[in-house]
């Protein structure tokens, strides 16, 4: 694998400080912190998929004009465990590790089907997520691991099954108002009852418990029993308005047995996740007050989609936009087998990620006329109602070719214009990034020959009035490992250039992140 995405990074855990070329605006201070696979090979074992390298974190760190770079490897206990015994011993979701020391593996695979569901990895690889005053790298699993936004170093494991009946949970949380944590984990065979459960990590505790971690008042909101007992439905992402959770089950799910066999069977829990492109994708609406979720059925055609991009209520309907596929093949093209010298010729997607729209009437007439269109914004998005009451919904497509979508955070949940995206075509590798307007569909982008960007994040001016008064921030990536990697400003208004910080070190290809405002560390030492 003589790839980016194979090889294995090395960690910067000083700060390197960045070349600086333009105007970095004066207001920019803080940290972009960003977690991703950094490693992937080691001693003789190799990761079977590129999701499953160990967490690296990076981060850019804008101090009075000045930018500094470090970098450094998540230390969880899996990447102990790992580096110790010098070759993977810890299975993560596309590579079955053999025999597997750290857990007792067989005591655990032959006994009742709750026991069958893994010790997960603590490999938290994926997003940073921000909780009370601290700052948490997290993966898809029960696990999540405190970290040092400054140093990267990495603090304490919180295990979310000691305060909720969680085995999975996403690494996309909504933050409201008030700054709690609004998550949403699947709780599987929980005495039979396999469920989806939304819960609330608060953001402060009682000053009398000051010594206590916010987890320990972590309140389940409300739960979703899964439509399958068996297959529970996988999900990277969920949505929220003023009002209502948007949770979207659909037919790209966990096969629980074949999950509970796989390390007998000596396969990855990756082929337990099965698509079924005859089924129906079921959308639920949770009422934030009475936390009782809209009894009518929602429905659209079967799909694959990993990201919301964001969602609000307009005249009794909630309008939500996501990013879908019509199979899976974005997971398949992440396989490193599939990531040689050539991928971005060889390898193609078979689905192009599509931006949908939907539109759906939460409060209708109920004496509508069977096979009437419910929708009554102006939108081509249409709410069909059928003779059994269910209700099939088909999306407006407002773009495609976009993913690893981020918003204006501050609207959130409200009626809102742009989604900045990396823009992706055939090839799951973004080669541009892009602000798309949603009301006009206009588009603008920011690209240049042999870069490859990551997620853009929105930073927004202190005291801006408009949605798009602020910066953009990317990490750009060189297709040439000689050539040095940036980071790259640029003004979010007009999407032209600020400044680019070079960096004179190996970058890694990240996955997700967030900006933290200057004021928003904390100022006494861990």
């Amino acid at each position: 694998m003589d790839t980016l995405y194979g090889r294995n990074k090395e960690e910067h855990p000083e700060p390197i400080k960045a070349e600086v070329q333009g105007e970095l605006p004066t207001w920019l201070q803080g940290i972009l912190l960003r977690n991703g696979p950094g490693m992937h090979t080691i001693g003789d074992s190799k990761y079977n998929h590129w999701f499953d390298g160990l967490a690296l974190l990076h981060s850019f760190t804008f101090k009075n004009g000045e930018v500094y770079y470090r970098s450094k490897y998540l230390r969880s206990d899996t990447y102990n465990c790992n580096i110790e015994a010098n070759r993977i011993v810890v299975s993560e979701f596309g590579t079955m590790a053999y025999p597997d020391p750290c857990k007792n593996i067989f005591a655990k695979a032959f006994s009742y089907l709750s026991h069958t569901i893994p010790e997960f990895t603590d490999n938290c690889l994926i997003n940073i997520m921000k909780a009370g005053d601290d700052f948490y790298a997290t993966g898809e699993t029960n696990f999540i691991r405190k970290i040092n936004p400054e140093t990267l170093e990495t603090l304490e494991k919180v295990d979310y099954n000691k305060y909720v009946a969680v085995n999975l949970a996403t690494s996309h949380p909504h933050y409201d108002s008030a700054g709690n944590v609004l998550n949403m984990g699947t709780s599987i065979v929980d005495k039979g009852k396999t469920k989806y459960l939304l819960f609330k990590i608060p953001s402060s505790v009682p000053e009398q418990e000051k010594k206590k971690s916010c987890f320990k008042h972590l309140e389940v909101v409300c739960s979703i029993p899964s439509r399958s007992l068996l297959h529970p439905s996988y999900y990277h992402s969920f949505g929220i308005t003023g009002n209502y959770i948007i949770f979207i089950e659909q037919p790209f799910r966990l096969d629980i047995v074949k999950m509970a066999t796989a390390y007998i069977r000596g396969v990855s829990w990756a082929s337990c996740l099965a698509f079924n492109k005859d089924d129906k994708t079921w959308f639920h609406f949770i009422d934030r007050k009475t936390k009782k979720e809209v009894p009518t059925k929602f429905y659209t055609d079967a799909m694959v989609f990993f990201h919301h991009i964001n969602a609000y209520e307009e005249d009794g309907h909630i309008i939500f936009d996501i990013i879908a596929y019509t199979d899976n093949s974005l997971y398949d093209m992440f396989y490193l087998k599939n990531l040689g010298k050539d991928f971005e010729e060889n390898v193609k997607l078979t689905s192009i990620p599509t931006c949908k729209r939907f539109v759906v009437p939460l409060q209708y007439d109920k004496d509508a006329v069977v096979d009437s269109n419910l929708v009554t914004l102006p939108s081509t998005a249409t709410a069909v109602k059928e003779k059994d009451g269910n209700i099939y919904c088909q999306p407006e497509i407002l773009c495609e070719g976009i993913e690893l979508p981020r918003i204006n955070y501050d609207y959130n949940g409200k009626k809102y214009k742009y989604v900045y995206a990396t823009q992706v075509q055939w090839s799951p590798v973004p080669t541009k990034i892009a602000k798309f307007n949603t009301q006009t569909k206009e588009m603008l982008h920011w690209g240049q020959d042999d870069c490859w960007p990551s997620e853009p994040v929105f930073v927004p001016r202190p005291d801006a009035k408009e949605e798009d008064d602020g910066v953009v921030l990317t990490c750009v990536v060189k297709t040439d490992p000689k050539d040095p990697p940036f980071l790259l400003v640029l003004d979010a208004k007009t999407f032209t250039e600020l400044c680019r910080a070079t960096v004179n070190a190996e970058m890694h290809m990240d996955l997700h992140g967030m900006f933290i405002p200057q004021q928003a560390m904390k100022t006494e030492t861990e």
